[in-house]
């Protein structure tokens, strides 16, 4: 038994989040763990099973979660060697939301959640891993309000969620200030000065008895009912209201109110007969909250100026940067960055109308590209167009002036904000992308049906589009008019799929990367250019060819392509998940170097890297075979 354990323990020290636990700690848990062998095609557990003891850890094979939608079953995830499944019970009473079905013949570790529960008290970084990783499955695609999205889409932070907000787990000082309860005020008071601190807790073997704040200090020492010569035990608040380690913010505000108080006392187990292992103020809570992502909202919407929104883009960043560092899937990451990013788009708009006065018409202000795709995690450039209703001959001279110079204002605001101006001057500020409604049906009708002529290739990110102020149906009128243009438009497809084929290779003929020859990022990796661009295009040419309205997003888009042609999921399905990955590798490159993250230093990355970013090239090719079948393409049509 001894030699299973070892040898199932040497296997989770090699995956999150429990290379987070010492040897011995897994090998306990590993004594508790229950092997299971589940043959090709068989379910260990379905849709509205009762939960099990145990959540799950793949050893060998790969396990299929799927929901049941609009009687289809949807498959979600692909759970290969080293990942988590089946967390449920954790978090929740309800039975299970999903099924789990062995794909090839699967080994899986049953690691009962009675046995693993302390270890998870005892280690916020496993404990956070467990929240993301359910966040990821918590909301039923089924439910009415959920329909069309997927489990994995879902925002971490939204409000439809509690669940997850409920095990938000929350910084606090973990090197509190402590006192014995005979020592005199006076001496406390002068400590806490001194440490600049606004409690502290009286001890006994570093057990908590009391508690004893400014406001305690403020108002029973300066209003005379003690004397600073009274031993602290005299004044201190007992007994403390003590939590465990892992406190969500909500569960900290709720005991805060209910009990009164302004200070709660961690403890090893959440109890007063435990060590001290910190203190959480209301401080600490406003803290939390002003990195949550309804907050920045708020301040977005209170901004008067570039410099406000500067600030809110500047936490932005930080909340990109912890979102990744703790492991939240990047697609509820994009999903929270581009609502953001489109509300400081939206009120930068506001900003220049309340300085120009009311437009002269109604209009809609269009993100395009990156923004309109809502996969801007980095400080990219900006690209968007301005589309205003049909006005009369004699006023569409004045009408245009005032939408140039509203959109003038509006992109140097965001330039301020930190968003810099599109070197091809792909912006509504420019006259070419400043027009009615009609021109611009005449502009896309000339792209889709005389591709390549008087255009080049940039014109693709104009059919990536999301409406960030104004008019919904001027989007609508112009959506409706691109997809009447798409039926049967071969040249227009032939145009498009070309263009996607068109983009250089990121590998040699002998596997080696293809690198910048020359220029300042010799030698590097342009991640952008022969990685994501082609699975960009290939997302946008299907979705267009497939007559889907509405999906902007790479990633959802080919989460979508899979539902609607099945015989191609698996290669859909897998262009999703390269997506991801390529996406957090030129995140992270961006954020170490504070740039946009095209060019990667391959040095900088191990061996185990190295082929994960060759791995997502597998699934790039793939697409481009099935756009040659598709539009019975070849490179040189």
């Amino acid at each position: 038994m001894n030699t299973i354990a070892a040898r199932i323990a040497d296997f989770l020290k090699e995956y999150p989040p429990f290379h987070n636990l010492s040897y011995e700690e897994l090998m306990e848990i590993a004594m508790s763990v229950r092997v299971v062998n589940l043959e090709k095609n068989k379910t260990l557990f379905q849709i509205d099973d009762p939960l099990h003891d145990s959540f799950y850890v793949v050893a060998a094979g790969t396990i299929n979660l799927s929901v049941i939608a609009d009687a289809e079953e949807t498959l979600l995830n692909k759970c290969r060697a080293g990942d988590i499944f089946g967390l449920r019970p954790f978090f929740a009473k309800n039975n299970y939301m999903m099924t789990a079905k062995a794909r090839d013949e699967s080994i899986l570790y049953a690691i009962p959640i009675a046995a693993f529960k302390p270890f998870v008290a005892q280690n916020m970084e496993v404990l956070d891993f467990l929240l993301q990783s359910f966040a990821t499955n918590t909301v039923n695609p089924s439910d009415k309000e959920n329909r069309g999205k997927f489990i994995s889409d879902n925002i971490v932070y939204s409000e439809k969620q509690p669940e997850i907000q409920y095990f938000q787990s929350l910084a606090y000082n973990k090197t509190p200030l402590k006192t014995s309860a005979s020592t005199f005020v006076k001496d406390v008071a002068q400590v806490m000065t001194d440490n600049l601190m606004n409690s502290i807790i009286v001890a006994e073997q570093n057990l908590p008895i009391g508690i004893v704040t400014d406001s305690d200090i403020r108002s029973k020492i300066g209003t005379g009912r003690f004397l600073i010569t009274d031993a602290i035990s005299k004044l201190m608040s007992s007994p403390v209201i003590t939590v465990p380690p892992n406190i969500s913010l909500p569960e900290a505000q709720l005991l805060m109110l209910k009990n009164n108080v302004t200070h709660l006392c961690v403890t090893q187990d959440g109890s007063d007969k435990s060590e001290i292992k910190g203190v959480i103020s209301e401080h600490d809570l406003i803290v939390a909250q002003s990195n949550n992502p309804g907050v920045l909202i708020k301040e977005i919407k209170r901004s008067i100026n570039a410099k406000d929104l500067r600030s809110v883009r500047e936490k932005l960043s930080h909340l990109i940067q912890n979102s990744i560092t703790k492991n939240i899937p990047l697609s509820h990451i994009t999903n929270i960055s581009g609502e953001i990013t489109t509300a400081i788009v939206k009120r930068a708009v506001e900003i220049a109308i309340l300085e120009m006065g009311s437009p002269p018409a109604r209009f809609a202000w269009l993100c395009i590209g990156s923004q309109g795709r809502k996969e801007q995690l980095l400080l990219t450039d900006q690209d968007s167009i301005l589309v205003f209703e049909d006005v009369s001959a004699d006023k569409y001279r004045d009408v245009k002036d005032y939408f140039l110079k509203l959109a003038k204002k509006v992109t140097a605001t965001l330039e301020k904000t930190g968003y810099e101006f599109c070197p091809y001057s792909n912006m509504a500020s420019n006259m070419s992308w400043c027009k009615s409604l009609t021109d611009w049906v005449k502009q896309y009708n000339t792209w889709m049906n005389t591709p390549g002529e008087n255009t080049d290739e940039i014109t693709g990110i104009f059919f990536d589009y999301e409406i960030a102020f104004g008019e919904i149906k001027i989007e609508e009128v112009l959506t409706e008019s691109i997809f009447a243009n798409v039926k049967n438009n071969l040249l227009f497809f032939d145009y498009l799929g070309n263009d996607a084929l068109r983009k250089p290779a990121p590998l040699s003929f002998f596997k080696k990367f293809n690198v910048e020859e020359e220029g300042p990022n010799k030698n590097k990796f342009d991640i952008k250019t022969r990685a994501l661009l082609p699975l960009i295009d290939g997302a946008r040419l299907f979705t267009l060819s497939h007559n889907l309205k509405g999906i902007n997003n790479t990633y959802l888009r080919f989460k979508q392509l899979a539902m609607i042609d099945p015989k191609h999921s698996e290669i859909y399905l897998n262009c999703a998940e390269a997506f991801l990955i390529l996406s957090k590798f030129r995140t992270l490159e961006g954020i170490k170097n504070e740039n946009s993250g095209q060019y990667i230093n391959l040095e900088e990355l191990s061996k185990h890297d190295k082929e994960k970013l060759k791995n997502c090239f597998i699934p790039i090719k793939e697409l481009e075979e099935l756009v040659k079948d598709n539009f019975q393409l070849t490179h040189f049509s």
